[in-house]
């Protein structure tokens, strides 16, 4: 009875629908330091990528990002929760109007668990996805606090490390200097 209830609710569509997304996020959130374990991060990694890569470019012997490809600027990765479907398309449509942001993906059913003011809090949010210059977290940072419901909005950023270099060098004509 148990593996016939729970094969129905994996076959279900909506089941189906998600779990690429939940993976990707999963990957992108906690599966890069399994990947290589020059994927590790400390508390100032992003500080350190920064210089490292004004003076140098980052180097990894996984994945490389080319320092000598003059078309392709440092690039990070940002996560922005949003309380629902409204808020994040009026958010998204102001990052990339202000060229803030090459693309921003919006991820529904998002469910966060926390602690605030005390209590432990779970509320159903929608994650931005949000591809952009190194550069421009400071302005995006802002941009996000003033734009948004939240008193404390999350703003997290991941470095890219490497990937598509017609992508990336599209990143960076996207997105102002």
């Amino acid at each position: 009875m148990a593996i016939s209830t729970l094969k129905s609710i994996v076959s279900s569509s909506a089941v189906r629908r998600r779990l690429p997304i939940v993976g990707a996020f999963c990957m992108l959130s906690l599966g890069f330091r399994n990947l290589h374990p020059s994927f590790s991060f400390s508390s100032d990694h992003l500080s350190r990528l920064s210089l490292r890569s004004k003076t140098q470019g980052y180097r990894s012997s996984a994945i490389r990002m080319e320092s000598s490809n003059q078309n392709v600027a440092p690039s990070i990765v940002v996560y922005v929760t949003v309380p629902n479907k409204e808020a994040g398309k009026k958010l998204a449509a102001s990052i990339v109007k202000e060229k803030l942001a090459a693309c921003v993906n919006r991820v529904p059913g998002i469910e966060s668990v926390y602690l605030w003011e005390g209590e432990i809090q779970t509320d159903s949010e929608e994650l931005l996805i949000i591809k952009t210059r190194e550069s421009l977290l400071n302005a995006l940072t802002e941009h996000v606090k003033a734009n948004h419901e939240y008193d404390v909005p999350e703003v997290i950023a991941l470095p890219i490390t490497g990937g598509s270099v017609p992508y990336l060098e599209w990143l960076k004509n996207s997105t102002r200097e």
